[in-house]
């Protein structure tokens, strides 16, 4: 997926996460020259209607929230069978990483996160948009210090009652009770999420943990969260207030959006901020040593934290004997029916509990890039049956596991059918033709396949400049009429022709060549009696088809060939005189009879004798009486 140009605009440049549902590249989008974070649909998904739908909700409930603590989306789109959605992209960390660099947070640091994600949430709340996710992951902490609430993948608009359908959606450390015993959410199950979110922010722990996902849904649906101060007791009052309001196990208990906690949050903010000593909410009580009280005497505490002692009658008749003897009796049965009724309510319960509470459901666990046999055998050990399936993937290679339908992650009831999607391979797509057709219009009949971001160029003098000369596949080669999708191609597309550089001065071709991405090199200089000095008189290349990079070789000229006239005017005859110039590379003409020129002496030359001419020139040698 790094280097794809996704939908003709957004250049994936790095991988940044991966969930559930989707994983997010950083991308440039080249039309608007920004950094953009592109959230890209997991493969296995992309067929499924009931995801397809989730994550363009998605797209729609964060785009109708304009405020500055939620992240902007910016667009949303199909790319062939890629689903996908443009966002901010914000360099920074999530609270989670602040809070695995840092445990726990100050009470002011906590009321700064609350104030901005409460605001953000407000926002959503008051749409009819239900987040569903709120978790420490998905609240980004900007470099610049600005605090967002993203990740709206299982936002939903908001009605009385909103069911999760078959699987249970959402991070089960931050499930309110309804969720995990009915199965339905509104505002107030976001309130709960943040609930828990601020006693983790304020404690550096969660409030529930267990060795499996419904050890801790069991403890959300029927236990009560904890004041924060009881392991932090540096937490004002006010702070464990507000978590207490928001994580109440009854809805009807908790704030009814995010607009009233944000409210309250602000009202006690003021007292909150200047730095002064913790007062504790409940003093400690010290109660005296032995000596103090006697130790046939019960204790009680009273509100002042004073231990009054209570005596107990010693007398000895034997009424009194037989009346605890009997009180002991008595005793002891109601023990043994408390014993009785207890395990079965135990035993009531764990049927309950497994049967149809928390406990019929699991986690699926990820299986992904898994071989089948071992995939098949941690979906059999968490409880569920398995369905293999085949499917086409462009990343995962054939016989290894795609993923599961329901995703990992996902709770599921025990014992239901998991369908475990094997890869067959990438899908063999054909090819279109689009040699001869401009770049751009060439990359998007392509999409299906990953075109490389740089195109190979090449000179032609046939194809026009910007236009396809050729397809490369992966291995440089010509590429068929089929191809694996997502397969890497590469567009060789034409540069225009070899810039024509006969005639011209070297300074000026050897310009033009380097300016087009071509190399110069030179071969030996030539005499030319037409072609001035310095000039190119032929160009020449050693590779067919030109590539940038490749070598031109200039031949320069070096002017004509001049020769120096000797002097024949000696005293030599016509022959003699013919045969010096034509040994010193000139052609003789002469007014005398050829079967004379022996006999005849020389005595005029054209040119005269010193000049210097090209060679091969004609020289006039007569006789003058």
């Amino acid at each position: 997926m790094i280097g794809r140009l996704v939908d003709g605009r957004y250049q994936v440049r790095s991988r940044i996460a991966r969930g559930g549902m989707a994983t997010v590249y950083l991308a440039t989008d080249l039309r608007l020259e920004r950094r953009v974070a592109i959230k890209i649909m997991h493969g296995h998904l992309a067929d499924d209607n009931t995801f397809k739908t989730r994550f363009v909700q998605e797209a729609r409930s964060a785009a109708r929230l304009a405020h500055p603590n939620v992240v902007n989306v910016f667009d949303q789109g199909q790319d062939a069978d890629m689903a996908y959605l443009v966002m901010e992209y914000l360099p920074g960390i999530t609270l989670r990483d602040l809070l695995k660099d840092y445990k726990r947070l100050t009470p002011e640091q906590t009321i700064d996160i609350l104030d901005a994600v409460l605001s953000g949430l407000a926002a959503a709340h008051k749409a009819g948009i239900v987040h569903r996710d709120l978790k420490p992951e998905n609240v980004l902490l900007a470099d610049d210090g600005r605090i967002k609430l993203g990740d709206f993948g299982l936002a939903r608009a908001a009605s009385a009652n909103t069911a999760t359908g078959q699987a249970l959606l959402g991070t089960i450390a931050y499930l309110s009770p309804e969720l995990v015993t009915r199965g339905v959410a509104d505002a107030r199950s976001d309130i709960y999420a943040l609930g828990i979110m601020a006693y983790e922010m304020l404690t550096g722990e969660q409030p529930y943990v267990g060795e499996a996902p419904m050890q801790i849904a069991y403890q959300h649906a029927n236990e009560s969260v904890p004041a924060p101060s009881t392991r932090t007791p540096s937490v004002p009052p006010e702070l464990d207030a507000l978590v207490l309001w928001a994580t109440s196990r009854d809805p009807d208990q908790r704030p009814a959006d995010a607009r009233i906690m944000l409210d309250r949050l602000r009202e006690i903010e003021p007292a909150l901020r200047p730095a002064r000593p913790h007062t504790a909410m409940h003093d400690t009580l010290v109660i005296g040593g032995a000596g103090d009280v006697p130790t046939a005497e019960t204790r009680v505490l009273a509100p002042g934290g004073a231990a009054i002692a209570t005596a107990v009658d010693e007398g000895d008749d034997d009424a009194a004997a037989l009346e605890q003897s009997a009180n002991r009796r008595r005793n002891r049965g109601y023990w043994l029916l408390a014993l009785v009724l207890l395990l079965t309510g135990l035993s009531v319960g764990t049927g309950w509990y497994f049967g149809a509470g928390p406990g019929a459901l699991a986690s699926i666990p990820d299986t992904a890039e898994m071989l089948p046999q071992n995939a098949t055998q941690a979906l059999e050990e968490a409880g569920f049956a398995v369905d293999p399936a085949e499917r086409n993937d462009p990343v995962v290679p054939a016989g290894q596991v795609i993923g599961t339908d329901p995703p990992a992650g996902d709770l599921a009831r025990r014992g239901s059918t998991v369908t475990m999607l094997v890869s067959t391979g990438p899908e063999i797509l054909p090819v279109p033709d689009v040699v001869g057709q401009p770049e751009d219009d060439a990359r998007g009949q392509l999409a299906d396949f990953t075109v490389a971001d740089e195109s190979a160029k090449q000179f032609s003098a046939e194809v026009e400049q910007g236009l396809v000369l050729a397809v490369l596949d992966a291995d440089g080669a010509p590429v068929g009429a089929e191809y694996p999708e997502r397969g890497a191609l590469t567009l060789v597309v034409s540069v225009g022709p070899v810039p024509p550089v006969e005639g011209l001065a070297v300074g000026e071709a050897q310009s033009r060549l380097e300016g087009a991405g071509l190399s110069v090199e030179f071969a030996d200089p030539q005499f030319s009696d037409d072609v001035p000095v310095d000039v190119v008189i032929t160009a020449e290349w050693l590779d067919d088809p030109m590539n940038p990079g490749d070598v031109v070789r200039l031949t320069l000229s070096k002017g004509p060939d001049l020769v120096e006239v000797p002097n024949v005017v000696t005293g030599q005859t016509i022959a003699e005189a013919r045969a010096q110039l034509e040994e010193a590379g000139f052609s003789v003409a002469s007014n005398v009879p050829g079967f004379l020129e022996g006999a005849v002496v020389a005595s005029v030359q054209d040119p005269a004798a010193g000049e210097s001419v090209a060679r091969g020139s004609e020289v006039t040698v007569n006789f003058q009486p």
